[in-house]
């Protein structure tokens, strides 16, 4: 399939620019996209870098989650910035990054609009309309709703923006809500988020034995009917094979990692060959830290690929894809930001006995840089072609981990 590749049709268009800043919106200065001295490029030989340039060109490349928007230079501000509603998706930054599709995650967990922790109802209604408002006075981005919709914006040079909850908090105790978030273009939600729900356990609990509920169970059913795609990016592991057994469609996890190697965001070979069996697929993680092996005790390009072979080694390759939730700003300080928040804004967070605690510290004498090299934001995901190019992989390999698994995966689903 012959495509645009990253010659994209964009024609400048800024977030929101048809309202006046600091009058219609409260002004924020947003940092560059791109930070410069963070960004890094796997380098190839010129005969490489040509074929390199052929398989973006050729192949659909999807980065099944992120959170494409810009934010601000001092990422202190991000809890300010979160309550007015308001993100800026980087249309510039997207329009090069290589991407033909995008899962845009929204705020999730941050649409703290009308309440203290989000979740809420209104509060995903609203970051969704705030989006699609902003996303319809333009023409490079489509709202994407089917599986035509991806292909068409490989053909044409256009983005396929992929709205995505992950977790289906908001609906609460209200299944018909699955239906309304559908209606407004949802097409991806999680089971839950990493606290639990009245679906199924989180996986930053400390019980993780909990499973689906019944409610989870009627939940996932109607999902099944309408044509949802079920995440389990954030469940605990119980909870995520209860899933995969009762959905009648295949499921996926957006973006997390082998829980065998790496330290991080990981699932258990369990759930991962219970993927495999069921003909589900796992997105690569990383997020904000990035995974953390022995071999590679810092974040990187180099322990995500780690992670991405150890998956094709477990699952097989068709069961592979790459979901890097990255962002365009300070991913760990933007977590950081948040923590601060928490702790000293009488949210009532207590720390319970015998919680799990998720050691992150490294090696002495090796130091953390604050980011992660190779895989810092969206823009970077195509690092993953250039690291397999270099390691002997076919075209056709690449193709398939780059977003030609992830597109099968939607036909069935879709």
């Amino acid at each position: 399939m012959i495509g645009m590749g990253r010659n994209k049709k964009y024609f400048g268009y800024k977030p929101y620019q048809y309202l006046e800043p600091g009058v219609d919106y409260k002004k924020f200065k947003l940092r560059k996209a791109v930070r410069d001295d963070w960004a890094y490029t796997i380098p190839l030989s010129k005969t490489e870098e040509e074929r390199f340039e052929d398989i973006v060109e050729k192949n659909i490349i999807i980065s099944l989650h992120e959170h494409p928007c810009q934010y601000p230079e001092d990422i202190s501000q991000s809890p300010d910035l979160f309550p007015e509603g308001r993100q800026f998706l980087a249309y510039e930054a997207l329009s090069v990054s290589g991407l033909d599709c995008v899962f845009d995650n929204l705020m999730d967990g941050r649409t703290i609009i009308n309440t203290k922790h989000g979740w809420d109802w209104m509060g995903t209604v609203h970051d969704l309309g705030m989006r699609l408002c902003d996303i319809a006075h333009q023409d490079f981005v489509i709202h994407c709703k089917k599986v035509e919709d991806i292909i068409d914006a490989h053909k044409t040079g256009k983005l396929a923006w992929v709205a995505a909850i992950e977790s289906a908090s908001c609906i609460e105790n209200e299944v018909d809500r699955i239906d309304i978030l559908y209606g407004l273009g949802i097409r991806s939600l999680g089971i839950c988020y990493s606290e639990s729900n009245m679906l199924g356990g989180g996986m930053g609990e400390t019980n993780l034995d909990s499973g689906l509920t019944d409610f989870g169970y009627d939940a996932i059913k109607r999902m099944n009917k309408i044509g949802m795609l079920i995440d389990v990016g954030h469940t605990n592991d119980r909870t995520a094979l209860d899933t995969i057994e009762a959905s009648v469609e295949s499921v996926y996890n957006s973006h997390s990692g082998p829980a065998a190697i790496a330290r991080g965001h990981t699932t258990s070979d369990e759930v991962l060959h219970a993927f495999a069996e069921k003909d589900g697929l796992i997105g690569v993680g990383g997020a904000g830290r990035g995974f953390r092996t022995k071999k590679n005790p810092v974040g990187n390009i180099e322990s995500y690929m780690e992670c991405v072979e150890y998956c094709i080694d477990l699952m097989g390759i068709d069961h592979v894809g790459c979901g890097p939730d990255t962002l365009y700003g300070d991913h760990q300080d933007h977590y950081r930001a948040f923590q601060e928040k928490w702790k000293t804004g009488g949210y009532g967070h207590y720390v319970r006995p015998n919680k799990p605690n998720v050691d992150y510290s490294l090696p002495p004498g090796i130091k953390d840089p604050g980011y992660v090299k190779g895989l810092e934001n969206p823009n970077e995901l195509v690092n993953v072609a250039r690291w397999m190019i270099k390691h002997g992989y076919s075209d056709a390999e690449i193709g398939k981990i780059m977003g030609g698994n992830a597109l099968t995966f939607l036909k069935k689903v879709w």
